[in-house]
């Protein structure tokens, strides 16, 4: 299957780029519970969790550095000269949106802890080669992009020892 030259001007390429990215963290959000929700709360609250879990209240302000550093990264990859690698790490970074937005209704919502694990260590992979790609097009927005591989590293690992640590409360 050949990629897809995405050839957008400047003025599309941020409209694209801050778009996606709004898109994704709204329906991250709105999708499924989250933790400060109504019974979700008092259900992951009651889930032991790993000693290196960052603080709650230290999401909401990593996601939202997250999603503004890609949608930089995604606007500079948006504005380069289409070529191949160009088009494989906006595709890269179009699935990445997806399977950020898809983790919240897993986790919080159907309470899937395995198939959120496998959606977060598919984004992680996918992150990973969406940074790679980038590098090959514009190195700071691979840099704009490398917050977020480490940060789903973490989470994937949290993901896990959740759910080993907390076999009956999922549906897995």
């Amino acid at each position: 299957m050949k990629a897809t030259n995405f050839d957008l001007s400047t003025g599309q390429s941020a409209a694209v780029a801050l778009g996606g990215t709004v898109l994704a963290a709204t329906l991250a959000r709105t999708m499924a519970p989250t933790p400060e929700k109504g019974a979700t709360k008092h259900w992951y609250d009651k889930l032991e969790k790993p000693a290196f879990q960052p603080p709650k209240k230290a999401f909401g302000p990593v996601w939202m550095a997250l999603y503004a550093s890609t949608a930089v990264g995604a606007y500079r990859l948006l504005k380069a000269p289409p070529s191949p690698a160009r088009s494989k790490a906006l595709s890269l970074w179009t699935a990445q949106l997806g399977l950020n937005a898809v983790w919240s209704k897993l986790f919080f919502g159907q309470r899937k802890a395995k198939a959120s694990l496998v959606d977060s260590a598919s984004n992680l992979i996918d992150s990973a080669a969406l940074t790679y790609y980038a590098a090959k097009v514009d190195r700071p927005a691979a840099l704009l992009f490398a917050p977020m591989v480490a940060w789903l590293a973490l989470a994937t690992s949290v993901n896990e020892e959740v759910w080993r640590k907390n076999p009956g409360a999922f549906r897995d």
